[in-house]
């Protein structure tokens, strides 16, 4: 008699594990969460087509048509145009200046050894253990005397330096996983170090830079305690955040709350539409950063 033998994929699913209560309660867990997270965003972005009525009455009621002047009051009347074009540049600035003096900075620290190596990295890193309204008042007096107060210049400088420990932090462990032997091998052939850097490592990086960048983004574009001391004296440099809590402050009293939602709505569609447009990139960095 010849042996009977099961069907591969009888085999397969003989052998593929039963998802346990514990798996049952983590997806429970995750559905919840993303109910938390997507129904408010939900329901500010309805309520920026209601008018006060509609906001006030029943959470769950569509609005009885798409009121997109409430939009246009919020980004001509209430200036979220201006608040949004200097987030962008400011941003824009501020990330770009994290992510090429933190590359440099995290490549040069987990490649090359010389005195004061591990020194110079601890106190990098020892920058995210103090939170931003420690050095508020300082932080003013100094950016004030540098004649830098009020300006864009004094914000992405600001941004900048505190951007670079997590920046640094983060892109020094991933350089170290890189294979040592192609930057051995680009010396060889006459690269200098400053090419095989920006030749030859930098790209092989790109996963972990543009995770990083992204974090970089979305932390930098949500900062509102920095530009409420740095930029107070000047509302026309006023990023969002700004705009934002001042919307707030004068929907209380003109009973402008559509307009308030349309520019909440405003604000949270770039970095989310940032987000989804380079998820898969961010979670291949992070991947690939600890398998390797």
């Amino acid at each position: 008699m010849t042996p009977t033998t099961e069907p591969p994929s009888t085999t397969r699913a003989a052998e593929r594990p039963r998802p346990g209560l514990l798996t049952g309660l983590s997806h429970v867990a995750l559905v919840v969460w993303a109910l938390l997270v997507v129904l408010p965003l939900l329901w500010t972005l309805l309520a920026s087509f209601k008018n006060n009525t509609e906001i006030f009455g029943d959470a769950l009621q569509l609005p009885a048509e798409l009121r997109w002047d409430n939009w246009t009051r919020a980004w001509g009347r209430a200036n979220v145009g201006t608040y949004m074009l200097n987030t962008v540049v400011v941003v824009a600035a501020g990330t770009f200046g994290t992510m090429f003096f933190g590359s440099l900075a995290a490549y040069v620290l987990a490649r090359y050894r010389f005195p004061g190596n591990r020194l110079i990295y601890y106190l990098f890193v020892s920058g995210m253990a103090f939170p931003v309204f420690l050095a508020l008042v300082p932080l003013f007096f100094v950016v004030d005397q540098v004649g830098l107060l009020n300006t864009h210049t004094g914000l992405v400088l600001v941004y900048i330096a505190y951007s670079l420990p997590f920046t640094i932090f983060f892109l020094a462990a991933f350089f170290k996983t890189l294979p040592a032997s192609v930057a051995e091998a680009a010396m060889i052939d006459g690269a200098s170090h400053v090419r095989t850097f920006f030749q030859v490592m930098l790209p092989m990086a790109r996963p972990g830079l543009i995770s990083i960048a992204i974090f970089n983004v979305l932390g930098q574009w949500n900062q509102y305690l920095l530009p409420l001391v740095l930029l107070s004296g000047a509302k026309d440099k006023w990023v969002i955040t700004q705009g934002i809590a001042d919307i707030s402050t004068i929907a209380g009293y003109e009973a402008d709350w559509p307009g308030l939602f349309a520019a909440l709505s405003m604000s949270i569609i770039p970095v989310l539409v940032v987000y989804v447009v380079f998820q898969r990139q961010i979670q291949s960095g992070l991947t690939s950063g600890a398998l390797k």
